[in-house]
C-alpha cells in the first residue's frame, strides 16, 4: 500500500517537472497531454500559470486556468 503512494508521488513530481519544461518551451500539445484534465493543487496551478505568463502563450494559459483544483 505504501509503495503505491510513493510511486504515485514520484509520478506526480515527474509530471510537474515535465509540465514546467513544456510550458517554458511553449509546447502546447505536450502541456495538454500532461494535464489530462486532472485536478491540481492551487499552489501548483498558480506557479504554472505564473510560469506561462512569462511567455504569454494564451493557449497554455487557458489550459492551465481551466484545470480543476483539489
Amino acid at each position: 500500500m505504501g509503495s503505491h503512494n510513493t510511486d504515485q508521488h514520484k509520478h506526480s513530481i515527474a509530471t510537474f517537472a515535465a509540465l514546467k519544461t513544456a510550458i517554458a518551451n511553449d509546447e502546447e500539445q505536450l502541456v495538454k497531454d500532461l494535464l489530462a484534465n486532472e485536478p491540481m493543487q492551487e499552489l501548483e496551478k498558480s506557479y504554472l500559470i505564473d510560469l506561462a505568463n512569462i511567455n504569454n502563450n494564451q493557449t497554455i494559459l487557458k489550459l492551465l486556468k481551466d484545470i480543476p483544483e483539489i
